[in-house]
């Protein structure tokens, strides 16, 4: 056969390419790209293997950050000052769970992959938010001949509501598709909802200085932080549990309106007749 011999490949996944002689080369996409080739019985079929479910990871990066920051917001043994939740909020609750969420994606989850990715993002964006070295409350701006504070304290604030508000929208929209799923996980967004909700009116109550019912407001968006958290380690717990690693499995309770609830009536059904 001639150097530019135009050699033809019939393969759906393949593609064509010109090579250094002018001759046409098949590259087949189905497989590793040169310099990755293993042994064939190595190569397994993607629907034949067992992927692990992400979910549980990503509830744990989300209820032991949560749990952090919502016993500091009940000022639990007086402390106040948010600044240990920052690693948690990079490290764990931020890029694990957002990890979390990709692999939900992957597995054909678009809920868990919304959900578990999104608030990864809103743990990067607090630690983002409270760190020092990116200076966003403590910026500056030119205001006439002088410089001053982007901020003021009633407009810091305020921005901190509008954040915590955004966050409570989106809850809200998760929480209402959580009404076919159990009841465990229906109260995990619930609670969550209204933790972000009463930390958003703290916000909005200090920037009208009204310092008695800011406190308070953060101190009842704690308490439904730290349920919010640990009905997260609830649900990852079921999440995990199976017969290999546990004697009993935690109930999370199907919503009496929901498939599996009305399957499992439906087989009792049958079994009784």
């Amino acid at each position: 056969m001639a150097e530019n011999a135009v050699e033809k490949h019939e393969n759906p996944n393949g593609s064509t390419a010109t090579g250094h002689d002018g001759s046409v080369r098949h590259h087949d996409l189905s497989g590793p790209p040169e310099g990755f080739l293993i042994h064939p019985s190595q190569i397994r079929p993607y629907e034949h293997r067992k992927l692990a479910n992400p979910a549980p990871l990503g509830l744990s990066a989300f209820a032991l950050t949560t749990f952090v920051l919502s016993a500091i917001n009940m000022h639990a043994r007086d402390v106040v000052a948010p600044n240990v939740v920052i690693p948690l909020a990079f490290g764990y609750g931020g890029f694990v769970q957002l990890l979390a969420g990709m692999w939900e994606m992957a597995v054909g989850n678009t809920f868990g992959a919304t959900a578990l990715s999104s608030y990864g993002g809103f743990w990067i964006a607090y630690g983002l938010l409270f760190h020092p070295n990116f200076n966003v409350f403590n910026s500056q701006r030119v205001a006439g001949e002088e410089l001053v504070l982007a901020y003021t304290a009633a407009e810091r604030y305020s921005a901190v509501g509008f954040f915590l508000t955004g966050w409570f929208i989106f809850t809200t929209l998760l929480l209402l598709c959580t009404l076919r799923s159990t009841v465990m996980f229906f109260l995990l967004f619930f609670t969550l909802d209204l933790a972000f909700l009463f930390l958003a009116c703290e916000n909005y109550a200090g920037s009208l200085g009204n310092d008695a019912a800011r406190v308070a407001l953060q101190k009842t968006g704690g308490a439904f932080g730290i349920l919010a958290a640990f009905l997260a380690w609830y649900n990852a717990l079921a999440g995990i549990q199976d017969n290999s690693n546990s004697f009993f499995q935690v109930p999370v309770f199907p919503l009496p309106w929901s498939d599996k609830a009305i399957a499992d009536r439906a087989a009792k059904a049958s079994h009784s007749v």
